[in-house]
């Protein structure tokens, strides 16, 4: 059972049923429902208090969450109560993810590299921190979460810094993290009783524009993975390997993503993240031997076994965008989408619903994944672009560049 809405929870169900799992979703948000109803049955959980009933109901082994809101939800204690085993850390390992600052001290404590930060809660504490500290601050919200008052702001000035500051919302205060240039890359690797076991190394463009231009948008616009089992670039023995000691002492046991700046000859932890990756997930599953059995292991606690497939050693994926995106605010008509051609690689649907006819509507900003893997980047590459420009909608567009920039890992 997958915990989500939308083409993250699509892909996950389809590309697991496809290795013989059945598959369901329990839908966890008020919009985007069609597209992972294309893969399996759904159930709203708007009005669920026991997921434990719904779990045992359906024969569930294994609960795959898709955000970090899950443990926050009336239903979650069920869930940690009911017979499934649950594809995230809990408990203590969860705040990794959840509290910026306690991240930040993690690091301290074991020796990571991270950039200067400060928590502030009011408008004044953080703009006479800033005056203290007259360099450029990337702007976040200290507890992580999709409804976080302040989502990311990446300022590249102090005066960026300074202008921000005095707009943004305070209600949980400001995590105020130094801002340490654009080379930026991701790692993604699996935890299990204090060991980490890599999968892949990643990247992901989100910026709104060709060029890595505009703002940095809600949800990456694409991305790249690459099979990482050796950990080539270096990013899981800077960044993961110092913390197996908590590892082992919070018995964490599920996916972490360590994102990383490299600046001044070495690796800085800028984030940690609790599962495979927003734009990751799909590829990573898509070139995995056998994902249902590793998932099950991994959430048992053991050995993972990470074995990639033949042939699919690297992966791209492309996002088409929908009227007015990034600016949520902006909101269009439900229009037509078309296809031009028979699609020829992964399509997850994000926000969508069924027309007439077999037809697809536009409904949101985020129209559809566009995910393919191959032997090499240029390979995967190719299709994914050959593919999007099969699909479009009124207002539509993507990012042609995918690809072309930030890769290798710490190029800028």
């Amino acid at each position: 059972m997958v915990l989500g809405v939308g083409g993250f929870a699509q892909a996950v169900m389809q590309i697991l049923s496809d290795d013989g799992a059945e598959v369901s979703c329990a839908l966890t948000r008020d919009y985007a429902h069609d597209a992972p109803a294309f893969a399996g049955p759904t159930h709203d959980l708007a009005s669920t208090e026991s997921l434990a009933d719904l779990i045992e109901r359906q024969s569930v082994d294994l609960v795959v969450p898709m955000s970090i809101d899950w443990a926050k939800a009336p239903w979650a204690g069920s869930l940690l109560g009911s017979r499934a085993a649950v594809f995230s850390p809990t408990g203590e390992a969860m705040r990794i993810e959840r509290d910026r600052d306690f991240a930040r001290q993690l690091c301290q404590r074991y020796g990571v590299p991270f950039p200067a930060a400060h928590v502030a809660h009011t408008r004044l504490a953080a703009l006479e921190f800033l005056d203290c500290n007259p360099r450029a601050f990337v702007i976040k919200n200290p507890l992580c979460s999709p409804n976080s008052p302040v989502h990311t702001i990446v300022c590249e000035t102090h005066g960026d810094s300074r202008a921000w500051l005095e707009r943004v919302n305070y209600d949980e205060g400001v995590f105020l993290q130094e801002y340490l240039g654009r080379r930026e890359a991701g790692h993604i690797a699996l935890v299990a009783n204090g060991e980490v076991y890599s999968l892949v190394t990643n990247q992901e463009y989100k910026r709104a524009h060709a060029g890595n231009m505009g703002i940095v948008a809600g949800g990456p616009l694409g991305g790249l993975a690459q099979a990482d089992p050796a950990d080539r670039y270096g990013l899981a023995k800077a960044l993961l390997h110092p913390l197996k000691p908590w590892f082992a002492e919070t018995g964490y046991t599920g996916p972490i993503q360590a994102t990383g700046i490299f600046c001044d000859g070495q690796w800085h932890a800028i984030e940690y993240n609790i599962r495979l990756g927003i734009t990751a997930t799909p590829m990573i599953l898509r070139m995995l031997e056998h994902p249902v059995a590793l998932l099950m292991r991994l959430a048992s606690g053991e050995p993972p076994g990470v074995r990639f497939r033949t042939g699919r050693e690297f992966g791209a994926s492309m996002t088409l965008a929908g009227y007015g995106y990034p600016f949520v605010q902006l909101e269009g008509p439900t229009v037509p989408v078309t296809l031009d051609g028979k699609l020829t690689c992964d399509v997850w649907w994000n926000e969508v619903a069924s027309g007439d006819g077999g037809s697809l509507l536009a409904t949101g900003h985020r129209v559809a994944d566009v995910v393919a893997v191959g032997s090499d980047r240029s390979a995967a590459l190719a299709v994914a672009n050959e593919n999007i420009r099969k699909i479009r909608c009124l207002g539509s567009y993507f990012r042609p560049d995918i690809g072309e920039s930030l890769w290798p890992p710490g190029n800028e």
